[in-house]
Parts: structure tokens; sequence; C-alpha cells
């Protein structure tokens, strides 16, 4: 089967064998070179409303974009090395989902025992941001959300910014209605399982490929 150099590779080889896409593809170079402009900016955005709002929603949020913007500069460098190294890569940004579920988690208690309920509408605002750029960096990587631990990684980490900015999106709803911190608290705790829960799919693929690698 002729596979076109612009677009996703097929699924199978010449022999029948299964073909994992390792994101060695012009198209999806390209994809990355503009998610990452995408989720730098957002990082921009949101980082100086958490600062200016102390919200844990917020930061959550303003970490996973930069984590990201590293995340996906990562899985650029390594698109067309050998397995083993985009295996190495994916565990290292497991790793790093990891750290940052901690320090969400950490800052959220911190914000339980301190500090004032931050504004719902500037949440919510930066919220619809946020998940206005994840839609659209969602939307150009869809087709590429299956292949090989680096491949996989960038779009779980898509796929949790969508999840978090319409969360974010809620929980300032609900301090604007309520008047009262714990709905954005609750929302970074939430957010913090959101990416252990990827973190762990990651490492545990990362891990197998490894295995197979050696």
């Amino acid at each position: 089967m002729t596979v076109e150099t612009d677009t996703k590779p097929c699924a199978t080889s010449c022999c029948g064998q299964s073909v994992v896409f390792d994101g060695a593809s012009p198209a999806y170079r390209r994809i990355l070179m503009a998610v990452i402009a995408i989720n730098v900016a957002a990082f921009i955005a949101v980082a100086f409303g958490s600062l200016a709002q102390g919200s844990a929603a917020l930061a959550a949020n303003a970490l996973d974009f930069l984590a990201d913007s590293a995340t996906y500069a990562i899985s650029l460098w390594v698109i067309g090395r050998s397995a083993r190294t985009r295996a190495g890569a994916a565990l290292l940004k497991g790793a790093s989902l990891a750290v940052v579920a901690a320090a969400v988690l950490s800052f959220a208690i911190w914000r339980a025992m301190t500090g004032a309920p931050p504004q719902g509408n500037v949440i919510t605002g930066l919220g619809v941001l946020g998940f206005l750029a994840n839609l659209l960096a969602a939307l150009l990587l869809v087709r590429f959300r299956d292949g090989d631990a680096n491949v996989r990684s960038v779009w779980l980490c898509t796929r949790n910014d969508l999840i978090e900015s319409l969360a974010v999106v809620v929980a300032g709803g609900l301090v604007w209605l309520t008047g009262s911190r714990w709905p954005d608290l609750i929302t970074g705790v939430f957010l913090a399982g959101v990416f252990l829960q990827s973190a762990y799919v990651i490492v545990r693929q990362s891990q197998a490929e490894l295995r197979a690698a050696a």
C-alpha cells in the first residue's frame, strides 16, 4: 500500500503486520508546531489570570498549558529517532504530568487553608479562552490520536486540556453563584486526578515500548 508523505501512515505494513504511527509525517510536524504556538499563547494569558486571582483551577490550567508546550516540543524533537528514544521521551512526559498533578493538588490544599474566593467571572472568562484554544488544538490533532507512546501522549494532553478548560468554566460559574472558593478548589483536585490518570497511561505504554525496544 502506498503511503502519502503528508498524511497519517497506514495502520498495516505491506506484510500485513500492525504498524504503529510514530509521528514521521510532515503534516503531523506542521500541526505540532501550530499547537505549540497555541499553548504558549494560552499559557501567558491564563498564568496572568491565575496570579491575579489566586485560583487553583486557573493555576492547573496554566501549568497544563506550560507542560503541554514542553510536551509538544519534545514530541516534535524525537520524531524520526529510535523507538527507544521516543519511548523514553514519553516516559519523561508521563512523569512530568505526575509532577504537575502534585503541584496542583498542593496548591489546592494551600488555598483551602488560606485566602479569599477568587472572582468567578474572571475564572469563567479565562476558562472559555482556554477552551477555545484547546478545541482548536484538538481539532488539529484528532486524526493523530492513535500511535506510539510519544504520539499518544500528545493526544492525551490535548484531551486533558479540553476536560480541564470545561471544568474551569464550571468552577468559575459556581464560584460566582455561591461566593465560595470551594468549587474552585474541588476543580483543582479533580484536575490533579485527571493528570495522574493520563500520567499512568503514558508511563505504562512507554515502559512496554522500552521493553520491546530492548
